[in-house]
C-alpha cells in the first residue's frame, strides 16, 4: 500500500511539474502559416465562391485541416526529438487540451451543414469562442502573453455573432474569418516567437 501511495504521489508531482512548465511544442512558423492559410481561403471565397454554402464550407474545412496538420506535424517532430519524458508529456498534454475543442467544432459544423444550412453563418463566431476556451485552458503551459490571443478570439467571436450576418447572405462573409483566425494566428505567431523562440536563439543560430 505504501509503495502504491508513493507512486501516486510521484505521478501527481510529475503532473504538476508538467503544468508548471512552458511548452515549446508550438512554434511561430507553423502558427504563422496557419494564419496565412486563413487569408488565402478568404481571398478564394471572396473572388470565386461568393456565398455558395457548400463550396465555401468545403473550402474552410479544408483550410482548417491543412492548418491543423501543419501544427500537428511540427509537434510530432518535436515529440520524437524530445530528450526527456517531461517534454513529451507536455506535448501530449497540450494536444489533449485542444482535441475536445476540435472534436466539438467538427461535430457542430457537421450538424449545421446537414440540418440547418441557414445557420452556417454562426460558425466563425462559434469556432473562435471555442478556440479561445482551449487557449485559456492551456495558458499555464504557454507564455502569459498568449492570454491576449485568447481574448482576441473571444472578442472577435462575439463580434462575428453580432455583425457577421446579413439576411441576404447564405454563408458567412470572408472578413469574419480574416479578422478572427487570420489575425489571431499572426498574433499568436508573434507572441510565440517573441516570448520563446527569440530567447532560445539570442545569437540568431538555427534551433531545431
Amino acid at each position: 500500500m505504501e509503495l502504491e501511495e508513493a507512486r501516486q504521489r510521484i505521478s501527481v508531482i510529475h503532473q504538476n511539474i508538467v503544468r508548471g512548465q512552458f511548452l515549446h511544442g508550438y512554434r511561430a512558423v507553423p502558427t504563422f502559416l496557419s494564419g496565412l492559410m486563413a487569408f488565402v481561403a478568404c481571398s478564394v471565397q471572396g473572388i470565386w465562391l461568393a456565398d455558395d454554402p457548400n463550396p465555401c464550407l468545403i473550402l474552410w474545412v479544408s483550410a482548417a485541416l491543412v492548418s491543423v496538420a501543419i501544427v500537428a506535424v511540427e509537434m510530432l517532430i518535436r515529440y520524437r526529438r524530445a530528450d526527456s519524458t517531461l517534454e513529451r508529456d507536455m506535448i501530449i498534454g497540450a494536444a489533449e487540451q485542444f482535441v475536445p475543442t476540435l472534436a466539438a467544432g467538427a461535430l457542430v459544423t457537421l450538424v449545421l451543414w446537414l440540418f440547418d444550412e441557414k445557420q452556417l453563418w454562426l460558425l466563425p463566431g462559434f469556432w473562435a469562442v471555442m478556440l479561445s476556451m482551449a487557449i485559456f485552458a492551456s495558458r499555464r503551459m504557454l507564455p502569459g502573453a498568449v492570454t491576449i490571443v485568447g481574448v482576441h478570439y473571444l472578442w472577435t467571436g462575439l463580434v462575428c455573432f453580432a455583425f457577421g450576418h446579413d439576411d441576404k447572405d447564405m454563408f458567412f462573409p470572408a472578413w469574419t474569418m480574416a479578422c478572427t483566425f487570420g489575425a489571431g494566428q499572426f498574433l499568436a505567431a508573434a507572441i510565440l516567437y517573441w516570448s520563446l523562440e527569440r530567447k532560445e536563439n539570442p545569437a540568431g543560430r538555427h534551433v531545431s
